[in-house]
């Protein structure tokens, strides 16, 4: 053994503890207080998530999304953290808001609705409102012991099925005849939103769709050839050689990475999941990674050509969230260093750049050498999911970590 592998077995329980509280810490004493009660409406239900740096409503306007994503985050933090009765009030708030006003009369959801909830926008070529809904419903159903909020979890997801599986009810985004493409995000959602909801029910339709999804993924969007996980491919895969068609999200790759790998250790530690996860984090890591400045870029192009998207060289905050979960999980799974390093320096730059010291929570958007784009701290893309769902997850890795080696240390 090295002395640079010494060193690191040594110092580990320590910086192991520190990162458990740091996570921890800020998800209970800063994410959690930013959002809440100021994130609750309590004249007309729900959620507002648009807020300026220092916590001030800038519009009211409601995103469907986050109706979902906070009740799910809420409820998840009831499940298996501390069973606070405001969590709860709070998260059955925004299912009564979901089931008011977040449904078309013809069972689809909306995008964004007015403070009291009159539609805005629908967007009618994406199930994302519903995929949200259906975690909600699913934990909700778990916190309140209600299976009422199961079964209609499970309904939703069956009526989202059926329409990705039915042509015509979802708009495509080409022209079909000319240029027919199917998105990553699809079989993304699919497989995690399966995944929460198999938490609820013991339902086998969950593992089905899980692993239809993962074959989809092998199959059609991951490109040995250009050492990525494309963004957009032909409906059998295929290879468009134009912007869209060599699109590349390092962040929204290295998120699907994790989902693998917690199927994988879901699974018991399903060695072909866990050899297809940590290769997509691989690839997109070492993709995505700014060896110049720091921190992930939002998007890459497969071939290396230049982007044509302004913000490409970006970086939000979610990628790197999604970044410190999968090292983390990639690192428990396989025990490989580089996975803890990749952890550390990821953790680094986030937490050097993203954290608003002064009012809390984080900024959600910097220019690439990490200075500040826009103090906001919400609007309709960023709220109470991707930074508390990781400091969780985190958290709880790091708290399994401990127990295990606690265990190991007793046997020996």
């Amino acid at each position: 053994m090295n002395t640079d592998t010494v060193r690191r077995s040594q110092a580990e329980p320590v910086f192991r503890e520190t990162l458990k509280a740091t996570y921890r810490d800020g998800l209970l004493n800063d994410t959690v207080p930013f959002w809440f009660p100021r994130s609750v409406d309590r004249e007309c239900g729900g959620f507002f998530t648009s807020f300026d740096r220092d916590g001030t409503l800038i519009d009211s306007d409601k995103s469907v999304w986050f109706q979902g994503r906070f009740t799910w985050m809420l409820c998840t933090l009831y499940n298996t953290v501390e069973r606070r009765p405001e969590w709860l009030a709070y998260a059955k708030g925004g299912i009564d808001f979901l089931d008011k006003h977040c449904f078309d009369t013809d069972g689809r959801m909306f995008f964004s609705v007015t403070r009291e909830g009159r539609p805005v926008r629908k967007r009618q070529r994406y199930i994302f409102s519903e995929a949200f809904a259906v975690i909600a419903y699913a934990a909700y159903g778990t916190a309140s012991g209600d299976a009422t909020y199961t079964r209609k979890a499970l309904d939703l997801f069956k009526r989202v099925l059926h329409a990705l599986e039915t042509p015509g009810v979802l708009l495509p985004k080409t022209d079909q005849q000319t240029r027919p493409m199917k998105g990553l995000a699809v079989p993304m959602i699919l497989t995690v939103t399966a995944q929460e909801l198999r938490k609820a029910t013991c339902d086998p339709l969950c593992g089905e769709v899980i692993d239809r999804c993962l074959a989809e993924v092998e199959r059609d969007f991951l490109k040995p050839e250009f050492r990525c996980v494309l963004e957009a491919v032909g409906p059998e895969g295929e290879f468009y050689d134009t912007w869209d068609g060599r699109m590349v999200n390092p962040g929204h790759s290295i998120e699907l990475g994790w989902f693998i790998l917690e199927e994988a250790r879901l699974r018991g530690g399903d060695g072909r999941l866990i050899a297809l996860g940590t290769k997509i984090i691989d690839w997109s890591f070492g993709l995505g990674w700014d060896k110049q400045c720091g921190g992930l870029f939002y998007f890459r192009d497969a071939k290396g050509l230049p982007c044509t998207e302004y913000w490409h060289d970006m970086k939000f905050w979610w990628p790197h969230c999604e970044a410190l979960i999968a090292m983390l999980l990639a690192y428990r799974l396989t025990g490989e260093a580089k996975y803890a390093d990749w952890h550390r320096q990821t953790h680094e730059w986030t937490f050097a750049h993203f954290p608003d010291a002064e009012f809390g929570e984080w900024y959600g958007y910097l220019h690439r050498d990490g200075s500040v784009s826009t103090p906001i701290k919400g609007n309709l893309w960023k709220g109470f999911f991707h930074i508390p769902r990781m400091q969780w997850k985190c958290w709880q890795a790091l708290e399994e970590m401990s127990k295990k080696n606690e265990g190991a240390g007793k046997t020996e």
